[in-house]
């Protein structure tokens, strides 16, 4: 019998990350998630971790108690986000100071923690989301798409050093998918943001897990520090 590979998932409580726990269960994997609240999900394959992702203590603490009790961790993938709208003018100090804790910072310290792991395992598969909002330039979103232009770079970077060790880093942009991340964003905002994608329609889950079942497929083992936009973006 085949060992269940193991996939650590941050922002697992709700939206998107709530469905990529799912997806990853029915897809035969051990699942753990990585949030400050609960999942709702009642299955014998799936941990949970409550933990402050921006805490940079709590997250080293967290990945060395899963190292110990579930051992290896073959995938890593850096859902969880902080999304805003404002004009740059009128974004105050401390929204900055949480959308890149969260974004950037977190997903940085998950990286390391977690990459060397992996670099002595020899083996894994990092995937960091990012959005459309970076190629786009969409106006009112200059601190989170500067934030997600940040983690794209830091992904390119990283894969190189990892290469050697037979683990890739690859990121995903997905276009805007009806989640409560962009509840609060007007829809007119939405419609432009669609409206300048090729596919003029909102992005399902069914697309984004499809290219992260791409990226941590073992035969993509030459797929690295790579960039793919959902909605005919580039």
């Amino acid at each position: 019998m085949t060992e269940k590979k193991h996939i650590l998932l941050t922002g697992t409580s709700r939206g998107l990350g709530l469905e990529l726990a799912r997806h990853y269960l029915e897809s035969g994997f051990l699942v753990t998630g990585m949030s400050r609240s609960n999942a709702d999900i009642d299955d014998k394959n799936y941990h949970h971790i409550n933990c402050d992702i921006a805490i940079e203590p709590e997250v080293i603490a967290s990945i060395k108690k899963l190292k110990r009790e579930r051992g290896a961790i073959d995938v890593l993938v850096n859902n969880a986000g902080i999304a805003s709208m404002n004009h740059f003018s009128l974004t105050p100090g401390h929204s900055v100071n949480s959308i890149f804790g969260t974004n950037v910072f977190a997903s940085i310290i998950l990286c390391r923690e977690v990459g060397k792991i992996m670099i002595r395992q020899k083996r894994g598969r990092i995937v960091n989301l990012s959005t459309v909002a970076v190629p786009l330039s969409i106006e009112g979103e200059a601190v989170y798409s500067a934030s997600k232009a940040a983690l794209e770079q830091y992904t390119k970077v990283v894969s190189k050093e990892l290469a050697p060790h037979g683990v890739t880093a690859n990121i995903i942009g997905p276009s805007p998918i009806p989640t409560k991340l962009i509840e609060n964003i007007p829809e007119e905002k939405i419609r432009k943001i669609l409206d300048q994608q090729a596919i003029k329609k909102f992005a399902s889950i069914e697309d984004i897990t499809n290219v992260i079942d791409f990226f941590i497929d073992d035969r993509s083992k030459f797929i690295t520090g790579q960039t793919i936009y959902l909605g005919g973006v580039s």
